[in-house]
């Protein structure tokens, strides 16, 4: 399965840095004292909350954007979204931690790193290189770590958005802490895509964790749909990268 490929990948990535993790907690600390409830509170907003990510590729897709203008693309984010998502796995997602650093500069509203943590020097390396939330994915964390790595984020002032595929995968977010539930409805197994894995899995998180619907999402009938279904926010990439106006398209998917 594609998620293994990229897990040990990322082993590859981090080998040689494990044993400096003084040194990027350091780095991490020369950084603004940060606050969680920054990421929390956009997602908690009145209405649907927009998630509007940065991506150059993916493994299901390839390349989504080939001249990929990422700071222009932020700037135009910054206008209409609640929250910034970025790509930094470099291998699958093409993705970089500069384009993260770069766009933080440059923007006034909360930016989550979207990559594949599997060690705590990465939570201290998002926070030192920019971001203000960082992804958890469920699926590649034992219960008693995912909890261990949501204690280490707020600790130092970053949001953590939980990713689950399915009904165990919830409850192992939920029973770990997580405030912020994300609902991936792209199956990692084939790729296809069920937006209808975010509204039945909804049911099974109570009302005080936000939950975000990811993937698939592409009309304001969709939005439509999940507002209605009591999700608070939605994470958009492939439709926005691929459109000839982001502003006008996050407005459209915003309102009747």
């Amino acid at each position: 399965m594609i998620l293994d490929d990229i897990v040990l990948k990322t082993k590859e990535r981090y080998n040689d840095k494990l044993d400096k993790i003084d040194e990027i907690k350091a780095l991490s600390e020369k950084r603004a004292i940060l606050n969680p409830n920054f990421f929390y509170e956009a997602i908690e907003k009145k209405g649907i909350s927009f998630i509007c990510e940065v991506k150059k590729a993916s493994p299901s897709k390839g390349i989504i954007s080939k001249d990929f203008p990422y700071l222009e693309i932020a700037k135009k984010y910054n206008e209409c979204a609640d929250c910034i998502s970025c790509l930094t796995e470099p291998f699958f997602f093409l993705g970089s931690d500069e384009y993260l650093t770069n766009i933080k500069m440059n923007v006034n509203i909360p930016v989550l790193r979207k990559d594949f943590i599997i060690y705590d020097y990465q939570i201290y390396e998002a926070k030192a290189i920019g971001a203000d939330a960082i992804l958890l994915i469920v699926a590649i964390l034992d219960k008693d770590t995912l909890a261990k790595y949501i204690n280490i984020a707020h600790s130092i002032g970053l949001g953590c958005l939980v990713e689950a595929h399915d009904k165990a995968e919830v409850d192992i977010a939920v029973s770990a802490g997580a405030k912020v539930i994300g609902v991936n409805n792209r199956n990692l197994k084939d790729f296809t895509v069920d937006m209808s894995n975010s509204i039945n899995l909804r049911k099974s998180v109570n009302k005080d964790i936000l939950f975000v619907s990811e993937s698939g999402i592409k009309s304001r009938n969709d939005i439509k749909k999940l507002e209605e279904n009591d999700v608070n926010a939605v994470l958009i990439g492939e439709t926005l990268m691929r459109s000839n106006n982001i502003i006008d398209e996050v407005i459209k998917l915003r309102n009747d």
